[in-house]
């Protein structure tokens, strides 16, 4: 059966509300100070309304305040039924701008507007049902903002620094000009298939390839020219792979020397998408200045065998492929 993204990330969004609202109210339940940790409950709505992102429908929504009304013996009070209906508009305003303004230079004035807007009400009714004085009011209002602020200013700096490990592990594993995995993705990636194809005894292919006269076209055209005929051939390949199959991987592991990997494939196997990418590449023309560019390439192909007893054995018995493409006239495939 399947189930939607939005249908577990509803039945998500309700456990976390159940674990957070209801563990703390236990606490105070049937008390005349229970509304002590109001602010406290109000900050993990606003962590799964905004932070998270998580959407409750209003099905959900509805029976969870139904519930905790008559968990906090509440149901009876007119300020209560107002106090939830507030709630729920809460949630569902910090959701809209969470989608609307998030990223935009305008956000945390947003966010603070909304929760600064429905601490008032939300409070008032509170003042209302249990009338305490209105500087209990006022500092309960104030404390309130004050933790949203800092529970705001928290999380996005706990993403910043997600945001920049991502780019560091990016920039670590992924070829800055061609945006392809490097050599070092690549010998971490071989490994880990080399000894998974071994221990499976799970096929394994692998296509390497280079560009003809690459030194040639920087010496005519220049630098800028050759990264772009790299950049260009790059994107043609990944096109052919996205088309083809997403499991197959792409690095660049040399200047102008590519591999392709294809986990539980034959050799047999890797036949329609090599000679999509032979053909795509070896048709291309590439205009960078006055002159178009034409390219082709000599590409070496095996899979591996018995005889393989490391990675690099597979490894260096492609090469030998690409080379002997390359000493017999380029512009060819070897399978061997």
């Amino acid at each position: 059966m399947d189930v939607s993204d939005d249908l577990v990330n509803g039945w998500y969004g309700v456990l976390y509300m159940l674990v957070f609202v209801f563990s703390i109210q236990t606490l105070v339940v049937g008390k005349s100070t229970s509304w002590q940790f109001m602010n406290f409950q109000l900050l993990a709505i606003t962590f799964c309304a905004y932070f998270l992102n998580i959407h409750v429908p209003y099905y959900f929504f509805g029976p969870i305040v139904l519930v905790y009304m008559v968990f906090n013996q509440s149901l009876g009070y007119w300020q209560s039924w107002g106090h939830a209906i507030t709630l729920m508009a809460f949630f569902w305003t910090l959701n809209f701008v969470r989608l609307r303004f998030h990223n935009l230079k305008i956000e945390p004035f947003v966010y603070m507007i909304t929760v600064i807007g429905y601490g008032g009400p939300l409070w008032t009714w509170m003042k209302f049902k249990f009338n305490f004085t209105w500087s209990t009011f006022w500092q309960e209002w104030l404390y309130m903002t004050i933790f949203e602020a800092l529970l705001y200013i928290y999380i996005t700096m706990l993403s910043h620094d997600s945001e920049v490990k991502l780019q560091l592990e990016k920039f670590a594993s992924h070829d800055a000009l061609t945006q392809t995995g490097n050599f070092a993705a690549y010998k971490d990636d071989i490994e880990c298939l080399f000894s998974d194809s071994v221990k499976k005894e799970r096929p394994l292919s692998m296509m390497m390839f280079d560009i003809d006269h690459f030194k040639n076209i920087n010496d005519t055209y220049g630098h800028l020219t050759g990264d772009h005929v790299l950049q260009q051939v790059s994107s043609v390949v990944q096109t052919v792979l996205d088309a083809n199959d997403s499991k197959v991987l792409f690095y660049r592991t040399g200047g102008e020397e590519f591999n392709v990997v294809f986990p539980g494939y034959t050799v047999n196997d890797t036949k329609i998408i090599v000679n999509q990418i032979f053909i795509a590449i070896n048709h291309l023309q590439i205009h960078s200045g006055v002159k178009p560019v034409s390219v082709s390439i000599s590409v070496g192909v095996s899979e591996l065998t018995s005889d393989d007893k490391t990675s690099m054995d597979f490894y260096n018995r492609v090469d030998q492929n690409l080379y002997y493409s390359k000493r017999n006239g380029r512009m060819r495939v070897t399978v061997a």
